[in-house]
C-alpha cells in the first residue's frame, strides 16, 4: 500500500509500506493493505510505517488518518522523525 505523512514544514513519508500502526485520538489504529475506507482524528505518539525489513517510527500530533483504496494519507499538526527505537 501507498503512504505519504505530511506536516505543514514537509513531507516525511511517501512510499510503500507493509503496515502502519498510528496513535489516534482513542488509542492505536493498524492499518494492512485492504483495509477498509477510513478517517479518524490523531492523537499524540508514535507512528510506525513497516515497510520491507525496516520500520519507520515519526512522532506526531494532531491532524488526521485516511484510509481510501491502499492508498493511506497521514496529515500531522506536528511530525519529526523518532530517535527511539
Amino acid at each position: 500500500m501507498r503512504v505519504t505523512l505530511i506536516a505543514p514544514e514537509r513531507s516525511l513519508y511517501d512510499g510503500e509500506a507493509t503496515s502502519v500502526v498510528a496513535p489516534a485520538f482513542d488509542g492505536l489504529v493498524g492499518v494492512l493493505p485492504g483495509h477498509a475506507p477510513f478517517l479518524t482524528v490523531l492523537g499524540s505518539g508514535v507512528l510506525t510505517v513497516s515497510h520491507g525489513d525496516a520500520t519507520d517510527r515519526f512522532n506526531v500530533a494532531g491532524g488526521f488518518l485516511q484510509v481510501v483504496g491502499d492508498v493511506v494519507r497521514v496529515v500531522a499538526e506536528r511530525a519529526e522523525p523518532s530517535s527511539g527505537v
